[in-house]
């Protein structure tokens, strides 16, 4: 079957385990890392005779090239991540990319290797014609999907060569999406006395203690998170994911856990949202429980800066683009814009996909965003 030019590239990407191991011990070292796609990308990148570079430790590669114009006026990031969740439950072959009723399947397809295959199949053209508009620096990043890592690599090689704005090629169905949510991670712990189940009362239950903690916490989302509402994006929202304790069923617990998934607007950092949380706790009266840690895995992403950008991309897309929207997902658009590089998040395929038992993306998207890349960056 032949294919856009795009999607070949898609197929081989797919083709190349780039599994981001989030903190576990159990990914195969022949699945794990991103290096291996890394390598791929930059030696297809030199034969269009960019001068990409690898940046990062070990297996945790990414991936950075620039391709100039000389006279441009304007230099845009492409950011495409190089990692994809793990495979456990897939339904599929994960590696190896099958294309059905117009669809590309596999492991990283729609996030987010189509986006930057998109790219690549764009940029052929414009510099082998020597037709390039504006800047371009391709960024394939490591650990999206976990700690960001990638992003961390990537600015320090830029050093002082600041792009002027960033595309973050998430799946968003082709629609411009000019803000989204935050994401910070709280830990709580609870230490209670351990005794014999026998007679509970010679303890203190540090399970029930956490429970308590719990409630208070989706008190504190429900009353005073849903007060709060950009008019994009909705209130902020705080979910408990992860939680345990105890030793043995017999045995009193002297510490239980906690885990919950904050997602924070504009304005919010992970230390607003510790604060809060301990306020709510207090309120309550629970003071057996404390909150360890609140890191921001990924700031929120706001449409005060990024109109440039979006002007820029509406354009590219052409007169029927929809509106800018808003997502409640959070990219490493957020982090180049705390660092002062505005941007904005559009790729091809549907979120409702990315990390899925079948996970594909519609070749047609994938085709479309390459349409968009050549108007972007060739006029």
């Amino acid at each position: 079957m032949s294919l856009p030019r795009a999607a070949e590239l898609l197929r081989d990407y797919v083709a190349i385990p780039s599994v981001n191991p989030m903190g576990r011990d159990d990914i195969p070292d022949a699945i794990a890392g991103e290096r291996r796609y890394a390598e791929h990308v930059a030696e297809q990148l030199r034969g269009m005779g960019l001068d990409a570079v690898l940046v990062g430790e070990g297996s945790r590669a990414s991936v950075v090239a620039e391709a100039q114009r000389p006279g441009a006026r304007e230099t845009v990031l492409v950011a495409s991540h190089l990692d994809t969740v793990p495979v456990d439950g897939m339904e599929i072959d994960p590696f190896d990319p099958a294309v059905r009723d117009g669809r590309l399947y596999g492991r990283g397809a729609c996030d987010t290797k189509g986006g930057l295959a998109a790219l690549v199949a764009a940029l052929e053209p414009l510099l082998e014609r020597g037709t390039l508009r504006r800047n371009v620096i391709v960024v394939g990043e490591a650990d999206e999907e976990f700690g960001s890592v990638g992003v961390a690599d990537v600015l320090a090689h830029l050093g002082g060569r600041c792009p002027d704005w960033v595309i973050a090629t998430e799946p968003t169905d082709l629609r411009v999406v000019n803000c989204h949510k935050g994401v910070a991670v709280a830990k709580l712990h609870a230490v209670g006395r351990a005794c014999h189940s026998s007679d509970p009362s010679a303890g203190s239950n540090a399970i029930v203690a956490m429970a308590r903690a719990a409630l208070s916490l989706d008190r504190y989302a429900r009353e005073e998170l849903a007060r709060r509402v950009d008019p994009e994006l909705g209130p902020g929202t705080l979910s408990i994911g992860l939680a345990g304790g105890g030793h043995a069923v017999n045995i009193v617990p002297d510490r239980a856990w906690l885990v919950a998934d904050r997602r924070l607007l504009p304005g919010e950092t992970p230390e607003t949202a510790r604060e809060a949380m301990e306020a709510a706790l207090a309120r309550d009266g629970i003071d057996d429980v404390r909150i360890d840690s609140c890191h921001g895995y990924k700031p929120a992403l706001g449409a005060a800066t990024n109109a440039v950008a979006t002007a820029a991309c509406l354009e590219a897309l052409g007169p029927d683009a929809p509106a800018p929207t808003g997502v409640a997902f959070g990219t490493d658009a957020g982090l180049f814009d705390e660092v002062g590089i505005p941007g904005v998040v559009m790729g091809p395929g549907s979120i409702r996909e990315a990390h899925t038992a079948r996970e594909s993306v519609p070749i047609d998207e994938v085709e479309a965003m390459r349409v968009f890349f050549g108007r972007l960056f060739g006029g």
